[in-house]
């Protein structure tokens, strides 16, 4: 499954972290544009994060064919112009989805006619966690260690992955 990356996925570092995590396991192929990489840029030094540039070069190294094509997002509809380019990506890059926590600027109306569905992180998280327990479980124990129970999923709640923190609460 071939996945667009809308830069409020990719920033927080530690949503990032699992997804990338999660690709990095074979469960879907990530997406990104020049434009997604600029925001995220922005939104990093903004932030005084560092070692975005060194980040997305691993990422070109991992996936060569993850950066897409920016597309043309002067004729596409969207309630949230500025999202145009997200959409342009993921046409261009023949993404099956959509990854991002804001679905009221992606919906069905205007994603159908391209094939294309948006999905929040936790949503998509529940969906690779019920189709891959281990992995997805795997990676939760290695970037949260030694949380479980309520910690656990208050951690994950923290994360924007409230569902998943519910389900793996034990």
């Amino acid at each position: 499954m071939r996945v667009l990356l809308d830069t409020c996925v990719l920033y927080p570092p530690i949503l990032r972290d699992f997804l990338l995590a999660l690709a990095a396991r074979g469960l879907f192929e990530p997406l990104w544009s020049d434009g997604i990489a600029a925001e995220w840029l922005h939104l990093s030094s903004r932030d005084g994060a560092v070692g975005v540039p060194a980040l997305l070069a691993r990422m070109e190294a991992r996936w060569p064919n993850g950066k897409v094509a920016p597309g043309d997002p002067a004729l596409l509809d969207l309630p949230d112009s500025g999202d145009r380019h997200i959409l342009a990506a993921a046409i261009a890059g023949h993404a099956d989805l959509i990854l991002t926590a804001n679905l009221r600027d992606f919906p069905p109306r205007a994603l159908g006619p391209y094939g294309l569905r948006a999905r929040s992180p936790d949503d998509f998280a529940m969906d690779m966690w019920l189709s891959a327990p281990a992995v997805v479980e795997g990676e939760v124990a290695a970037l949260w260690p030694a949380l479980e129970g309520r910690a656990l999923r208050n951690a994950l709640k923290k994360a924007g992955l409230p569902r998943l923190g519910k389900a793996l609460e034990v």
